[in-house]
């Protein structure tokens, strides 16, 4: 009996790091054709995910405009619409199928938005947000030069 109920727990054990491997870590992915890798989710799960994306595009183009005009306000605004407060609540079947890195870049992204907002609210350097928008660009780049979202079959 007591073998049987070690060998039951190692089992447990074997597939709950198997499960919060794939979960956390990995995701639902395969390789592209175009050479990144595709995550693989349901029609509504890349419609949430492509909305956010949108999002952080208007943002950026608001800023743009703001550091043009060298509005501070409009560019503190408009990078608080993507910030971390912008989140939006993503269903834990969904988080699994993100692999660990898309869900750093987003998180950091994320937060670049709200340093960018917090610096040009109290800076007000046209030239230090311009800075900071083009290192916030770099993970648009990194992320959509890596991966891409389809739906699964």
């Amino acid at each position: 009996m007591g073998r049987f109920c070690w060998g039951l727990v190692v089992l447990l054990l074997l597939l709950t790091g198997g499960m919060a491997y794939v979960f956390v870590w990995q995701g639902s992915v395969r390789p592209a054709a175009d050479g990144r890798t595709a995550i693989v989710l349901a029609p509504g799960e890349r419609a949430l995910i492509l909305t956010e994306m949108r999002g952080f595009v208007d943002s950026i183009q608001q800023i743009t405009e703001g550091l043009g005009r060298e509005d501070m306000e409009a560019v503190v605004q408009a990078a608080r619409k993507s910030g971390r407060a912008a989140q939006q609540q993503v269903p834990a079947p969904l988080m699994g199928k993100l692999p660990l890195a898309f869900k750093q870049l987003g998180l950091d992204t994320h937060q670049q938005f709200d340093q960018l907002a917090l610096d040009a609210e109290q800076l007000g350097d046209p030239a230090h947000s311009l800075q900071q928008l083009g290192r916030l660009m770099q993970n648009c780049v990194a992320c959509h030069a890596t991966y891409r979202l389809e739906v699964g079959e």
